[in-house]
This record gives C-alpha cells, sequence and structure tokens, in this order.
C-alpha cells in the first residue's frame, strides 16, 4: 500500500472575493517653483511625463492578458492617462473611483511636498517619525485616509466577486492599503515605483496580500537596480 501523501499547494483565490491589481501612475510632470500644479478637488493634478507615458505602455503589454472584468481610475489624471493605453486595448471604459485619490497634503499642495521633500524639510523628517500625513498643515488626518480608502476597496470587492480588476490610484493610497491588508506602520509600505502593480484579493473578512510594488515590465533601470540588490 502507498503512503499517504500532502503535498504543498498553490494559492488560489477564494470563491467570492475580488482579485485587486493596484497600478500606481506612471511619472508626472516635474514640479517648479514657479509653476504649480493646477488643483481638482484641491489636490495637484499634473499630467504624465513622457516617461509616465512610457510606463503606461509598459502597464499595458504586461496586464493585457490578465483577465481583467473593470479598470478604475480616480479623479486625477495621471492616473487617468496610465491606464488609458490598457482601456484601449482591452475594450473597456475606466469608471472613476473618487475615494482612491491621493492623499490630501493640505498647503503643500501643487507640487510644493516634492519640494520639500528635495529640502530635507524638518516636518518630512517628523511625517515618517510620527507616522502621520497631517503634521503637515491642513493635510488629511490618518483616520479620514483610513475610512475613505477602506470604504472603497470595500466598495469594489463587494462590485467585483470572482473577478480581478485593475485600480490605477496613487502611492500614497497604495501605502495605505498595503497598511490596512498587513497591520503594519501606516507609512511601511510608502514608496510604490511608478507604474508597479501591487495585488490584495478581498473577501468578506480579510485582504490577502499577494504582491507589492511589482516592477518587472518597466524595463532595464529596474533590472539593474534588482541586480545591485541581489
Amino acid at each position: 500500500m502507498s503512503e499517504v501523501e500532502y503535498r504543498q499547494s498553490r494559492f488560489s483565490v477564494p470563491a467570492g472575493a475580488a482579485d485587486v491589481l493596484l497600478v500606481r501612475h506612471g511619472e508626472s510632470a516635474p514640479a517648479r517653483p514657479d509653476r504649480p500644479f493646477p488643483l481638482v478637488g484641491g489636490q495637484g493634478d499634473p499630467e504624465l511625463a513622457p516617461q509616465g507615458r512610457e510606463h503606461a505602455e509598459r502597464v499595458a503589454q504586461r496586464l493585457a492578458g490578465a483577465g481583467l472584468d473593470a479598470i478604475y481610475v480616480t479623479t486625477l489624471r495621471r492616473t487617468v492617462q496610465t491606464a488609458a493605453p490598457l482601456a484601449a486595448r482591452l475594450g473597456l471604459t475606466p469608471q472613476v473611483e473618487p475615494d482612491l485619490r491621493e492623499v490630501h497634503l493640505g498647503e503643500w499642495e501643487g507640487g510644493l511636498f516634492r519640494q520639500k521633500v528635495a529640502a530635507n524639510d524638518p516636518l518630512v523628517h517628523r511625517m515618517h517619525a510620527e507616522q502621520r500625513w497631517d503634521v503637515i498643515p491642513g493635510a488629511e488626518s490618518a483616520e479620514a485616509l483610513n475610512t475613505r480608502v477602506r470604504g472603497a476597496i470595500e466598495r469594489l470587492a463587494l462590485a467585483h466577486p470572482d473577478q480581478r480588476i485593475a485600480v490605477f490610484t496613487h502611492g500614497g493610497v497604495i501605502g495605505q492599503v498595503m497598511a490596512l491588508a498587513t497591520g503594519s506602520r501606516p507609512l511601511a509600505f510608502l514608496g510604490a515605483d511608478n507604474g508597479s502593480i501591487s495585488r490584495i484579493v478581498v473577501t468578506a473578512d480579510r485582504w490577502i496580500v499577494r504582491g507589492f510594488n511589482d516592477a518587472a515590465h518597466l524595463g532595464a533601470d529596474f533590472a539593474a537596480e534588482a541586480a545591485a540588490l541581489s
């Protein structure tokens, strides 16, 4: 009589779950002190830089065969522009999910946040030390961010059981989703690369992280960086 064996099994998406691919928008236009970004709903709304349009094309190539049932974007045009090549390939019309727009940066909107980071502003250090955005004057609180991001992901999951969707969103939001899914420090996952893909599977009672910051499709620069770290 043969011995009973129990092999390790591969992950499979649970029945009724939503498979959510979180795509960070491509690189946006550089901030310039003399030309603040236009604002939409009080938030900076730069268009994609040429590099960002290349990111968008590479995302489209990567996800064209991913079996997507829907595409979502935010109210900010960098996500719309990043999603456009994929939407055209698949014949899908992106839907807007306003609550997955970027973290509101208060008085540092319009490109000023990038300038403050480059200048090593003390408030940037405090933001990381205290793990909250609202050390920046007028910026969004952790509680408000948690509420809107959690609500948006739960709504999308309810709308797409047993489906895979791509959500084109922002670095701060991706970081918040990962923090909510893992129970990590709030800013632990801050810094997803432009054009990268992260993945969560959302069931009725848990969020399962399946990937973070996958940038394999973005070309030689990312491959060289990965090799340098190996």
